[in-house]
């Protein structure tokens, strides 16, 4: 059995690629990059600026290299937003060179999610051939968490795409025991960690322990180039770290998320352990969360069943049931295969990305929000693709028939559930899916004849069977406006499109009040969710009192009066609000003392300057 699912491969360092390549395969990739085009790039500017909190730092990074720098929410530089500003430095460039706009705040995640699809196909192809490439790519790019994400402007669409590179450095490495390749690995991951923080860290156990089993070199020389990978890793995100703690704080903006202005302490902290097991500031949906187990925003209740619960079950786990159950048997059947088999090597590389990130995603206390998930999305795809290929050529004999029918049933019948989930929407589709599925999973069990043309045709059904579901989820994603800093897919029955947008509907005249002023900041208010929509709506810099919730120690009482004396600050905007935590008021009571209050539209405003 082993034999048969890996005698087509190459040898061992040998590209799956040849002189003999069909003709079909260029256009067929060429197609899939432009169909992810359309559908990333389709009504794009209709979600506005997306998550304001972010398209808020991109404006300010096109008014001050300092603000680019640092990912600093205001152009004035008193707070980051909380996480490291490499994403922010990918947006600001493609803003700064194409001017500030809903479109130039939002093509770049499309653009990363057109490059997260090619890229995914070059890593499959290499092991498993052209065609499971391009059913993999697809399948990425029709995940609707994948179709949310690469058309908003949260971090993790370039997180997604530097955790494909790694693992493409990484099975490019496993090869022919590259070191090169497999210290571009650490680099990509590095950058990962300089976009996210931890969460880039938690494909490594799975790229390291691959090298490690199947990289055709000596123990020791393994083990050597590991280290050498993990200090490309620390290298690349470190000089950020470095200079952030090497800069004097008194001439940077305060570490937003960081209780002691230290980007180090973010990633540990708020950003890292707080994630894992909850705390202050770091609220779930689970037990402990501090949320309740029925907030699906939140992640909803932890355990082995939250990647198909309520919260993330339609974004993800569409073929979660196929990928397992071809990991497992792609596993066992290789399990006598030469230490180099590249098609267990690829297992381990994806198996291990989807198990260690999907449970710790399934088990954390502290905040995780669903689309979090479009980090498995590229192992689900991959595992599907490669463990299929692998079973489709042992169909001759029984087990791999079960299997791969038993992956097609799977699917089809936990599609069902998923749209059983939104009845009104489609509601004939769910019906069409498993009996279609069900009956090409008994087709490929019983067997079936050579004929070319009979081959083609259940290869085209069964593809539909497995895409039929989530395509139509990522269609209808893609064509509904996405705001606030918690977006969901799917149908608008799913949920809301967003939550926590601060202050988004800032009124006419306190923007064109704001947009008048010509000092330092326009306005100071509670939050950087609220200042972020009135930076938007200005045009001007807004300083966000404690930063996300309004808890952080930035700006100090003392530092505000200072602005305040320098005529630095023209208004102060009341009402204003962070995320779910509060705020400290010593600010607001002190302008509340000190300073007149009018009413400007329908907010209340205290002007600063004499």
């Amino acid at each position: 059995m082993t034999t048969v699912l890996t005698r087509r491969h190459p040898a061992p360092g040998a590209p799956a690629r040849g002189p003999a390549r069909p003709r079909w395969v260029r256009p067929s990739v060429f197609g899939l990059l432009a169909l992810t085009a359309v559908l990333y790039f389709w009504n794009l500017t209709a979600s506005g600026f997306g998550n304001s909190f972010y398209a808020a730092a991109v404006q300010s990074g096109t008014q001050s290299a300092k603000a680019w720098l640092f990912g600093s929410l205001d152009a004035g530089n008193v707070i980051t937003v909380d996480k490291p500003p490499a994403a922010l430095w990918v947006g600001t460039a493609f803003a700064r060179i194409f001017g500030f706009s809903s479109f130039t705040v939002l093509a770049p995640q499309a653009l990363m999610g057109v490059g997260a699809v090619g890229l995914l196909y070059l890593t499959v192809r290499r092991v498993s051939g052209p065609l499971p490439g391009l059913l993999a790519g697809a399948m990425l790019a029709l995940t609707p968490v994948a179709a949310l994400m690469f058309r908003f402007n949260n971090p993790d669409a370039l997180l997604t795409l530097l955790l494909i590179a790694g693992a493409y450095c990484t099975v490019r490495a496993i090869e022919k025991a590259s070191p090169k390749w497999l210290v571009f690995a650490g680099v990509a991951l590095g950058f990962g960690f300089l976009t996210k923080m931890m969460q880039a860290f938690l494909v490594l156990p799975a790229f390291a322990l691959a090298y490690l089993v199947a990289a055709p070199a000596g123990l020791g020389k393994r083990f050597l180039h590991l280290l050498a990978a993990g200090a490309a890793v620390v290298l690349s995100a470190g000089w950020f770290v470095t200079l952030v703690q090497l800069w004097p704080a008194a001439s940077r903006p305060y570490i937003g998320g960081s209780t002691g202005n230290s980007l180090l302490e973010l990633a540990l902290g708020y950003n890292g352990l707080g994630r894992i097991f909850g705390g202050q500031g770091n609220g779930g949906g689970g037990m402990g969360g501090g949320m309740g187990a029925g907030n699906t925003a939140f992640g909803g209740s932890s355990g082995l069943g939250r990647m198909f619960g309520a919260s993330f079950g339609t974004e993800i786990s569409w073929l979660l049931p196929a990928a397992l159950i071809g990991l497992a048997a792609g596993l066992w059947f290789t399990r006598r295969a030469v230490r180099t088999d590249r098609t267990r090597a690829s297992l381990l590389v994806w198996g291990g990305w989807l198990l260690v990130t999907g449970l710790v995603f399934s088990f954390m206390s502290g905040t995780v929000h669903p689309y979090y998930s479009v980090q498995l999305a590229p192992a689900i795809a991959a595992l599907v693709a490669i463990s299929g290929r692998a079973l489709w050529h042992g169909r001759a004999h029984l087990a791999p028939r079960l299997t791969l029918g038993g992956m097609i049933a799977a699917t089809a019948g936990w599609d069902f559930v998923l749209l059983d989930r939104t009845p009104d929407w489609l509601p004939a589709l769910r019906w069409i899916v498993v009996l279609l599925g069900l009956l090409v999973s008994t087709v490929v069990v019983v067997g079936l004849p050579r004929a070319r043309t009979v081959l083609i045709g259940v290869a085209v059904t069964v593809v539909a069977t497995l895409g039929m579901s989530t395509a139509g989820y990522a269609l209808e994603t893609a064509s509904l406006s996405h705001n606030g800093s918690i977006p969901v897919s799917g149908p608008r029955t799913t949920g809301t499109r967003g939550f926590g947008g601060g202050m988004d509907e800032t009124s006419g005249a306190v923007a064109q009040l704001l947009a008048s002023t010509t000092t330092k900041w326009a306005a100071a208010t509670t939050g950087s969710q609220s200042a972020a929509s009135l930076e938007l709506a200005s045009g001007k810099p807004v300083i966000g009192i404690g930063g996300w919730d309004g808890s952080d120690p930035a700006p100090t009482l003392a530092q505000f009066k200072q602005y305040v004396a320098a005529g630095e600050i023209a208004y102060y905007v009341d009402g204003g609000r962070g995320g779910p935590g509060g705020g400290s008021s010593d600010i607001g009571e002190w302008v509340a003392a000190n300073f007149t209050a009018t009413t400007v539209g329908a907010e209340t405003v205290y002007q600063l300057t004499r």
